[in-house]
């Protein structure tokens, strides 16, 4: 038998409820500017999605500018307030591989907040907004010499230090030159973050940083050599060519709870008294990552940036105090946090199909698919990390009733899936706008060319005026690589 039940589907996971109104929107999924006009139209700072389509076309990624900065104010204000006692604020690097041009780095220096690069084509981006060096980090496990070396010329604030290889390599660099490097050792505390294992980045067994583990020569009684980080903190301190800032650690991203933040905290704090124990020395900064997470869908429950404040304040406060050692200047590196919720992708519908699926006790209920004009080359998360996110009908409102669907894209990929599990209203056809909320992160900064298709631009919208930040590509750009 086939279930035709208005009631919720027995495909949906458990997390999903069956709105009420399926025209609603959820507050905490949009930037704050997004509504829905009179008419039913989704509109952002008071252009709606029917204009941004015929001005820029679809698939199109538009942010509110006016929320970006916002949120961006907001975390610097947050960790200053929390911090400010104790160490005179806190440095927030705005992590630019979430989603980089030229004109949110400008953002980001008028917002006060610095940026963390990971390649040399991001700090390219960076001197083109016209940022100065010192209010720059570059992070990355394989920097190349060339990188190293445009960091040197760029006089940059901070270079994350990820190996002991890299640390005698960039050591020999700025030696050549007779200059002198700003470091951060990026270490390993052991954390297990409550993320997926793909994005989970401060245990041992991956390819980040320096472990704070030491290992012994086998044997009962064995003397323990030195751990790599604290190889590492010694070899840094007697090399001529490194300014020894600090110390650094990232457990992960997309992280609800902070116990794992206070962990590490504890263990990094920890780390710097031996280090005070061991050479005499109060290294001077401590960074503390970034990982946020943010809403995708009604089960996500981020919490605030002065909540998340106070709670790493208390922990460090805490920690000094016990070990007796001066507070660092610490660090942060929200990205997703800032931009995540700033922007929606707007899809145009096209082909759709009713599948029945088997739903227990010998029934079947029905799924429907709904496919958009772009997919896995401009939203990457799904297939690689199982990620979910959640859609709605954006060019009108209905009074159809909401059905459990699955928003596909056009690519010849059967995991080519958008939005796994959404209601809804069961007359979305072709030509209807849809969008899909909290696709500032990650999303245009792993976009892809698969099938030859053209990554979308990004329009930033302000005021009731919207415009190019990076426009969209073309098939002459397509074909402008290709040497046949």
């Amino acid at each position: 038998m086939v279930c035709t039940s208005t009631h919720a589907s027995p495909l949906a996971p458990a997390w999903l409820s069956r709105p009420e109104d399926a025209n609603a929107l959820r507050p905490q999924l949009w930037a704050q500017d997004v509504r829905r006009a009179d008419s039913g139209e989704l509109t952002v700072a008071g252009i709606g999605v029917a204009e941004h389509k015929a001005q820029f076309g679809t698939p199109l990624f538009v942010l509110s500018e006016a929320d970006f900065r916002a949120r961006a104010r907001e975390f610097k204000d947050a960790f200053d307030a929390a911090f400010g006692d104790l160490c005179g604020g806190v440095d927030v690097y705005y992590a630019g591989k979430s989603f980089l041009c030229t004109e949110v780095a400008r953002w980001v220096d008028q917002e006060g907040l610095r940026l963390d690069t990971c390649s040399g084509g991001e700090l390219a981006v960076a001197a083109r907004a016209g940022l100065s060096g010192e209010k720059l980090g570059l992070h990355g496990n394989n920097k190349s010499d060339a990188e190293l070396n445009r960091a040197l010329d760029m006089g940059l604030g901070r270079i994350v230090v990820d190996s002991l290889e890299e640390l005698a390599r960039l050591a020999d660099l700025a030696a050549a030159r007779g200059d002198r490097a700003n470091v951060m050792l990026r270490l390993t505390p052991g954390v297990h973050a409550h993320t997926h294992g793909f994005i989970a980045t401060a245990h041992v067994d991956q390819k980040f940083g320096l472990s704070m583990e030491a290992s012994g020569n086998g044997g009962p009684g064995a003397q323990q050599e030195r751990s790599p980080a604290a190889e590492a903190v010694a070899r840094a301190l007697a090399a001529p060519s490194i300014n020894l800032l600090g110390l650094h650690c990232h457990i992960g991203s997309q992280i609800f709870e902070p116990e794992g933040f206070a962990l590490a905290a504890e263990r990094l704090l920890a780390f710097l008294a031996q280090v005070r124990k061991d050479h005499g020395v109060d290294l001077p900064e401590l960074d503390l990552g970034g990982g946020y997470g943010i809403a995708y869908t009604e089960e996500d429950t981020p919490r605030p940036p002065a909540e998340l404040a106070r709670a790493m304040a208390a922990v460090v406060r805490a920690a000094c105090a016990r070990l007796a050692i001066p507070v660092p200047r610490i660090s942060i590196e929200p990205g997703r946090a800032i931009v995540g919720p700033t922007t929606f992708t707007l899809y145009e519908a096209g082909t759709r199909k009713t599948v029945n699926v088997e739903s227990g006790g010998g029934g079947t209920s029905p799924r429907r698919y709904v496919s958009v004009d772009g997919g896995m080359s401009d939203n990457a998360r799904p297939v690689l990390y199982d990620a979910d996110y959640s859609a709605v009908l954006a060019s009108r409102v209905t009074e159809a009733e909401p059905i459990i669907s699955r928003v596909v894209g056009k690519h010849c990929e059967s995991g080519d899936i958008v939005v796994r599990d959404v209601y809804l209203p069961e007359d979305v056809s072709a030509g209807d706008l849809l969008a899909v909320p909290a696709t500032g992160a990650y999303c245009w900064s792993l976009a892809s060319n698969y099938n030859y298709v053209a990554r979308p631009p990004v329009v930033a919208v302000r005021d009731g005026q919207a415009r190019l930040i990076i426009r969209g590509e073309t098939e002459a750009d397509l074909l402008a690589r290709d040497m046949g």
